[in-house]
């Protein structure tokens, strides 16, 4: 008996020790999860000890142990092929071997609607940044990559019904775009009328066909000449891993096929570049003119498509979008691409941009702003604040008054779902510091 006993501890501490001293065999083991992991742990920092060194080292174990890949590849396996749904909280496994990223669920069902404030807050924001750009003397376009299960649902899982009693925040977004005279350029549109599928099957982006066709259509609704590359020819290769399959099953990713043009798009980086996910790109090629575009993700296979047709262009994955940008270089283009699952986070922050000056100042109700924020940013001032929201009308255009002569239009932001307010940059030499100097105006103008 007693020998059964220490077989049975002798185990036991061996599976307890396995994960710890199973380092020293494979190495520290680096999280595929779609975050950032936990920093190992430093006895001593700029405050001196470092009185959380034992949670942080237990934080970086849970995100480094040995086999962690294995293990979650396995657990995900077993409640994938057994019982058919994900064992990873941010993907959703749907059916035929496709996945999907679970922050797109909300649009998908319908949930978590932007108001029609917010709607126009994120309309009236490209249209002020496409003032902007046309009187830098720079076209402008702005358009919505769409969540892969807005295009592809018949693959979502039958659990995940679609809630299509009210239309989706991209498409409530339209009509405001047009309102405010915005140039959309609709991918959903496009995309969805083609019989090929254009998405991965087990990443949350377009492939490249898709990515492609994106730019096809980018580039001919501004007028832009670009080569066609539906008349090119391409190669399939197996070679292409996922982003939700890395996420999900790390020790057992399945290759899936990739469309490759020939000849490729011809365009040659201006520095060091690791990926095209690097926050900052700078390319050149044998186009002309000269480009800026503010993208996500979905940037990334787009970027060749674009790069080959202008002379000069950068990329930027910047937030806020910082509009400096067009006029230190001097670009003629300027595109905004954003995922439709970010929506509802472009009404909550203005982009860094001047405010542009009103001349004469505005007629309107005075209000009185709510935590009124007056904050130097080195050659800007930052004023920001909300409005009660019964305040406000759906359109209601918010300016900010300095003193009795200057007029400033305020960029409008919904902070949290139950604010409204207003963000703007003013030169910090006339900018006041006391509040008392500062009338907010609204206007339905």
């Amino acid at each position: 008996m007693k020998n059964k006993y220490r077989i049975y501890i002798a185990l036991f501490i061996l599976i307890c020790l396995f994960p710890s001293a199973g380092l020293l065999l494979s190495g520290v083991e680096q999280s595929s999860e779609n975050r950032e992991t936990a920093k190992a742990p430093v006895l001593m920092n700029v405050e001196g000890i470092n009185v959380h060194v034992l949670s942080d080292a237990g934080a970086w174990f849970e995100d480094h142990f040995a086999f962690r890949n294995e293990c979650v590849t396995g657990y995900a396996l077993l409640l994938g092929k057994l019982f058919g749904v994900s064992a990873q909280t941010g993907v959703i496994t749907g059916t035929d071997g496709w996945l999907f990223y679970k922050d797109s669920l909300e649009d998908f069902q319908g949930t978590g609607q932007m108001t029609q404030r917010q709607l126009f807050d994120v309309a009236h924001t490209m249209a002020m940044i496409q003032e902007y750009a046309n009187n830098n003397g720079a076209e402008f376009a702005f358009m919505i990559a769409p969540n892969k299960n807005s295009l592809y649902r018949e693959y979502m899982p039958y659990y995940y019904q679609p809630f299509r009693t009210n239309k989706s925040n991209m498409e409530r977004l339209k009509p405001y775009l047009q309102a405010e005279r915005v140039n959309y350029i609709d991918l959903y549109e496009r995309l969805r009328s083609e019989n090929e599928i254009l998405y991965h099957k087990r990443d949350s982006h377009w492939n490249n066909e898709g990515a492609a066709m994106a730019a096809d259509e980018i580039l001919t609704c501004m007028g832009l000449e670009h080569p066609s590359y539906a008349d090119r020819s391409c190669t399939v290769r197996k070679d292409f891993q996922g982003d939700l399959d890395r996420m999900l099953y790390p020790a057992a990713i399945e290759n899936e096929e990739e469309i490759y043009y020939e000849p490729s798009p011809q365009f040659a980086y201006c520095e060091k570049t690791q990926s095209n996910f690097d926050p900052k790109i700078s390319t050149r090629s044998n186009g002309t003119g000269s480009l800026v575009m503010y993208r996500d993700s979905f940037g990334n296979a787009l970027l060749p498509y674009l790069a080959e047709v202008f002379e000069q262009a950068y990329f930027s994955r910047a937030l806020p979008y910082q509009m400096q940008d067009l006029t230190t270089r001097q670009a003629d283009t300027l595109l905004i691409e954003r995922a439709e699952r970010f929506l509802p986070d472009m009404a909550k922050e203005a982009p860094y941009m001047e405010a542009p000056a009103v001349k004469p100042a505005v007629d309107g109700t005075i209000v009185e702003p709510v935590d009124l924020q007056i904050v130097n940013q080195g050659e800007y001032t930052k004023v920001t604040g909300n409005i009660p929201a019964s305040q406000l009308t759906t359109n209601s255009r918010i300016f900010v008054k300095i003193g009795e002569d200057l007029c400033y239009e305020a960029f409008p932001v919904s902070p949290a779902d139950d604010q409204e307010g207003f963000s703007l940059l003013l030169p910090a030499d006339i900018c006041p510091t006391q509040g008392s100097a500062i009338t907010i105006i609204l206007s339905e103008s």
